[in-house]
């Protein structure tokens, strides 16, 4: 499960590795965050119609992070679906419609995990052992790119002319660790798509069917940082969050 990552490189950084055409304005009003928790306010790049020459375009948007279904009585059950898994997202009702026509890539610097540590010899059964947070990011430094989805959700308490009627929302699509070191760690990550399938993955007039397959992927190589527990607590959100506490995990 990803439950916190990071995003802290600037707008026009992000805007260029993506191609994008448009930054909404939105965008400009979110700070980096060195510790993205559920609900928070999250880049997304997408393709969508322009509200002016209805060409499809490129575009880094906000969204808040834990996706909405457009069936929802209120949007607080969007804290329960930031994640979306690969094996099922073509067959859960929140996500299957998104995962054909509303796909999204969420540009983070890395995510963090949590590894259950084990008890003290002779601890009692039912002590609750500690978790030790890993800084998971890729080993070459770039940006990685999380596959997501995206809902609109609208507000049926607030007036059609109120601008915040619409709830834009999103959730990052996880598969199983894909390597030995990592699973050692949590048994699911995100999954990273490779340039070569953005372009497919963002078009909207590529199906379900066509989109399953893009998912087929070898993730990026991976190095997974010990740090410290600070992460744990969402009011924390600062650089020093990924300074190491110990050795290095290769997660390759």
């Amino acid at each position: 499960m990803c439950g916190r990552y990071a995003s802290f490189r600037e707008d026009e950084q992000i805007a260029d590795e993506f191609a994008v055409a448009t930054i909404a304005d939105d965008v400009r009003l979110l700070p980096p965050s060195w510790n993205v928790a559920p609900t928070d306010g999250v880049r997304m790049v997408v393709e969508r119609a322009d509200r002016t020459t209805g060409e499809i375009t490129r575009q880094l948007r906000v969204a808040r992070w834990g996706l909405v279904p457009s069936w929802a009585k209120d949007p607080s059950v969007g804290a329960r679906m930031i994640n979306a898994r690969v094996e099922t997202i073509a067959d859960k009702p929140a996500f299957a419609k998104p995962f054909a026509v509303r796909r999204a890539l969420l540009p983070a610097d890395g995510y963090y995990e949590w590894q259950r540590l084990e008890a003290p010899e002779g601890a009692p059964r039912s002590r609750r052992t500690a978790k030790q947070p890993y800084w998971i990011h890729p080993a070459d430094g770039d940006l990685a790119a999380l596959a997501g989805l995206y809902e609109f959700w609208k507000d049926p308490t607030k007036d059609d002319d109120d601008p915040g009627r619409w709830v834009v929302s999103a959730t990052v699509v996880t598969r199983p660790a894909a390597t030995e070191q990592l699973a050692a760690i949590h048994d699911r990550q995100p999954l990273m798509l490779p340039r070569d399938r953005w372009a497919a993955w963002l078009d909207p007039a590529v199906g379900a069917d066509e989109a399953r397959a893009l998912l087929d992927v070898t993730p990026p190589d991976l190095v997974a940082t010990p740090v410290s527990t600070r992460v744990n607590t969402v009011a924390n959100n600062a650089p020093d969050l990924l300074e190491p506490v110990g050795e290095d995990v290769h997660a390759t």
